[in-house]
């Protein structure tokens, strides 16, 4: 028998129907990030909304009795199965019993089929008894269908106006932030509550004139003082009584203030996070960009060619750095991208939204490590890194990186090219320069510049005085220097070109103008 328990969990645990279908209903109940949830929420915040309307008409009106048969039980079925479903996702059963059973196995004992079934009841009674289920379990009982109305307190659960339900999740996280000051504050007013109701009841208890005839009543006054509400109703007449209720109102006045300052503070030191959470919904939606890893002098001018034509995402572990690409315009996180926990937050698919990730810092090492963490998670994707000391060149392959580019022999290739011709060498370093005002470009060949434009002859680049270096074929992926006049153009090629600043920005515009 418990030879059997264990082989239909392993079948349950391999068989990709049952897995996928149990990944269905978690995706579809739990997982916000699903494209289909939030149908599936709509269609359970009507029934809900049904429901209490049905609850609040049949208060004072008679309701037909199909409506009452399908508020009874036609929604309380759904709902029913709505809570086994959340019942049988919330653990996994099987996976209690394999690993009890290697467990065991290892120990070379004989499976203890009955400390298996304890796990799996501790965790299946704990899901049952938290105060979500104890709702939902309310809420699917006929009988009780008046109950129902309490569904509203679990909106946010199943609500998919996404960000409402977030802001609340965000509000919870915060208060919870501070859960020993709000619970030190909710100690200070229960004391003077329970003070302030005993003084009043003693005082005003005997006079016939005070509407404080029960230590209920006194409670009632007290709890009403403290928060600021004073709805009237009972007030005290004796001097004394009064004087309590001086005391009671400045000791509600602080307790009001402290409470707000509470709120204010936790909101102020979660600020960023709030941020954070916002970008990583934005991003999560961006079909592609580059993921930048480090924000430095070569990222800041990689960066800036790169988010011409295309979306761009920094990450950066120095909280300076992060302000500083923000001010230039950029989306930057203060995130490590050294570490996976950084890529669990973003929520991103590498595989299809990541085009590829740049390790642009001026450490090795840190590119180094932020390499390995990307491939121990995907293999596929290009990462391409900045190495600043030779040295280290064979280990950041070895890390996974793609393609690395150093940037000292680079220079020093074309150094060793023009020994010997200090003009063509000036050359060089006047483009390398920053100050010259003389800049590299891309121009991307659209169906507007290609419709009147099919030839490199056709370009007319040296009347604007710009130098064209190449042309890179994307259908080819392949890069041709100094071509010639009769090169053929094609949408999707980039153009290379060279010029004076103000000369680029014309020539720019003249083939957007010629493509029209």
């Amino acid at each position: 028998m418990k030879r059997l328990v264990v082989d239909f969990a392993y079948f349950l645990n391999t068989s990709t129907s049952y897995q996928n279908t149990k990944r269905f209903f978690y995706n579809v109940l739990e997982n916000s990030n699903y494209k289909y949830k939030k149908y599936f929420d709509i269609f359970m915040i009507t029934l809900i909304f049904i429901s209490v309307a049905i609850l609040i008409r049949e208060v004072k009106s008679h309701v037909n009795d199909n409506l009452l048969f399908f508020n009874n039980y036609i929604i309380s079925i759904i709902f029913f199965i709505e809570y086994i479903l959340r019942l049988w996702i919330s653990s996994s059963a099987s996976d209690v019993i394999i690993k009890q059973s290697e467990h065991d196995s290892m120990l070379g004992e004989k499976f203890r089929f009955f400390k298996a079934i304890k796990v799996i009841s501790v965790d299946k009674l704990t899901y049952i008894f938290s105060f979500k289920a104890m709702v939902d379990l309310l809420a699917i009982i006929p009988f009780f269908h008046q109950l129902r109305l309490l569904r509203i307190f679990i909106l946010f659960r199943v609500f998919k106006l996404f960000r409402y339900a977030k802001s609340i999740q965000t509000f919870t996280s915060i208060i919870l932030a501070k859960k020993f000051e709000f619970f030190t504050l909710l100690m200070f007013a229960s004391i003077i509550i329970f003070v302030s109701s005993v003084l009043i009841y003693v005082m005003e208890a005997n006079n016939p004139d005070s509407p404080i005839d029960t230590l209920f009543e006194a409670v009632y006054w007290s709890i009403v003082t403290i928060s600021t509400v004073g709805y009237g109703d009972i007030t005290p007449v004796t001097q004394e009584g009064r004087v309590v209720a001086m005391f009671v109102i400045v000791a509600g006045i602080g307790v009001f203030s402290f409470t707000t300052s509470l709120i204010v503070t936790a909101f102020t030191e979660k600020l960023d996070e709030i941020k954070d959470q916002k970008f990583i919904d934005d991003i999560s939606k961006i079909k592609e960009f580059y993921l930048i890893c480090g924000y430095e002098n070569v990222a800041k001018e990689v960066v800036k060619k790169l988010s011409k034509n295309n979306n761009i995402i920094i990450l950066e572990e120095d909280h300076l750095k992060v302000q500083n690409a923000t001010k230039d315009g950029f989306v930057a996180l203060n995130y490590d991208p050294g570490s996976i926990a950084s890529y669990k937050k973003l929520r991103i698919n590498i595989q299809t939204q990541v085009k590829a990730i740049l390790c642009l810092s001026h450490s090795d090492i840190e590119n180094i490590y932020t390499a390995l963490t990307i491939r121990s998670f995907n293999k596929d994707v290009f990462i391409l890194s900045i190495l600043m000391n030779k040295m280290n060149k064979n280990k950041l392959i070895f890390a996974g990186v793609n393609e690395v580019f150093y940037e000292k022999e680079l220079v020093g290739i074309i150094a060793k090219e023009f020994v010997g011709q200090p003009v063509a060498f000036e050359a060089i370093h006047e483009l390398r320069a920053n100050d010259n005002g003389i800049d590299v470009d891309e121009i991307f060949i659209n169906d507007r510049i290609f419709n009147n434009i099919s030839t490199v002859g056709e370009l007319e680049n040296k009347r604007y005085r710009i130098v064209l270096l190449g042309i890179y074929k994307k259908e080819k992926d392949r890069f041709f220097f100094n071509p010639i006049d009769s090169t053929v153009l094609e949408v999707g090629d980039y153009l290379l070109v060279i010029g004076n600043t103000q000369f680029l920005q014309e020539f720019i515009i003249y083939l957007n103008k010629k493509g029209a």
